[in-house]
């Protein structure tokens, strides 16, 4: 399942969708808002895409990962719009008979994410100040960890 939504996102129902009893691990990941990045205080983040791309980017990275690391489920789902404090922006949930894959999986899955999806965040900082954030520059190195 892939989707792109602007409400927030459910992510129970997704952990129960990708749940298999063929599988030993079900790994959920979920991307939250946080208040502080960098030394600076957020706001709220925005998110807006280039919806059919990003669409077709996500549904890529989702087949590349189900044959890569044997997936038996694998949801992607990315919210746009705002994204409050707390809030989650993306949910990656996945099955796989083992635990190592299904933990590789989902860190392969999100760098991919950020790298090849047009998905772009704005950051909204407490004192005003916007800041478009794009993958690869020193700034969002920072934001990874």
């Amino acid at each position: 399942m892939i989707e792109i939504v602007e409400m927030p996102i459910d992510e129970a129902a997704l952990l129960q969708q990708v749940k298999s009893e063929q599988c030993g691990a079900v790994v959920l990941f979920s991307g939250t808002t946080r208040r502080e990045t960098a030394g600076r205080i957020t706001q709220t983040l925005h998110y807006e895409a280039y919806g059919d791309m990003a669409l077709s980017e996500l549904q890529r990275i989702r087949t590349e990962a189900m044959s890569k690391f044997e997936l038996q489920a694998c949801a992607i789902v990315h919210r746009i719009g705002e994204v409050p404090l707390g809030e989650t922006s993306i949910v990656v949930a996945l099955s796989s008979p083992h635990r190592i894959s299904a933990f590789e999986a989902a860190a392969w899955i999100m760098d991919a994410v950020k790298k090849d999806v047009p998905i772009w965040k704005q950051e909204v900082w407490a004192d005003g100040e916007k800041e478009w954030v794009h993958p690869g520059t020193p700034n969002s190195k920072e934001q990874a960890r």
